[in-house]
């Protein structure tokens, strides 16, 4: 089995404690550091979410495989400097103003950031203003993730994805969201560029938005 198969399996099995030599021994064999984040840990972590998706682990299962990859990572991480490779793009999230539930926000971001994205956190209880703001002062980015999980805060979701909609940086960002009482349908109908039922969904979805930009 190849080093990089090696970390594959780890991370997938939410191995922590060895991931971290793992990478190492792959690095001083010198494979590829691009190599290892992307098909060792990146595509690790694409298989994880496919079966979370199709209920086969649950978040328990997929919080451990992250955290065996952010393991990974922080020892890659010193060898991608300068590569351009480590983030696939920048991304906001945050959780809309009047809603302070942050495990479904959390878990998006742990997947986007298992994708190769950088995330910037807003938190919670976000208001409309900070969204734009963040998105303006940060030209790099490409999605804005926003989030809500109750029935009350939908409107302040509707604000926020107009206020992005009028924003001059609207053609630059494609404008995601999701939380339990959020459909397809609600997506549609405020102009959002996608909804996603979980957060392996999300992932998958950003990274074909970057694909499809960049093609």
């Amino acid at each position: 089995m190849s080093k990089i198969q090696e970390i594959s399996n780890a991370v997938q099995s939410g191995k922590s404690k060895i991931v971290g030599g793992l990478v190492q021994e792959a690095l001083d064999q010198g494979v590829n550091p691009s190599e290892i984040l992307n098909i060792g840990m990146i595509d690790a972590m694409s298989i994880v979410g496919e079966k979370f998706t199709k209920n086969e682990i649950f978040v328990p299962e997929m919080l451990v495989a992250a955290r065996a990859m952010k393991k990974g990572v922080e020892v890659l991480k010193p060898h991608l400097a300068g590569d351009g490779s480590s983030s696939v793009g920048k991304m906001v999230m945050g959780t809309v103003s009047g809603d302070l539930h942050d495990i479904g926000k959390n878990l998006v971001i742990m997947m986007m950031e298992s994708a190769g994205f950088e995330v910037i956190d807003l938190g919670v209880d976000v208001a409309v203003e900070k969204f734009v703001t963040s998105v303006k002062e940060n030209p790099d980015v490409v999605i804005v993730g926003v989030s809500a999980l109750l029935t009350t805060t939908m409107p302040a979701m509707r604000d926020t994805v107009k206020a992005l909609l009028e924003c001059e940086c609207r053609d630059r960002i494609k404008i995601m969201v999701g939380g339990a009482p959020i459909t397809q349908e609600f997506a549609n109908e405020i102009g959002a560029d996608a909804y996603t039922e979980d957060a392996a969904s999300a992932a998958q979805v950003a990274k074909s938005f970057v694909t499809f930009a960049s093609a």
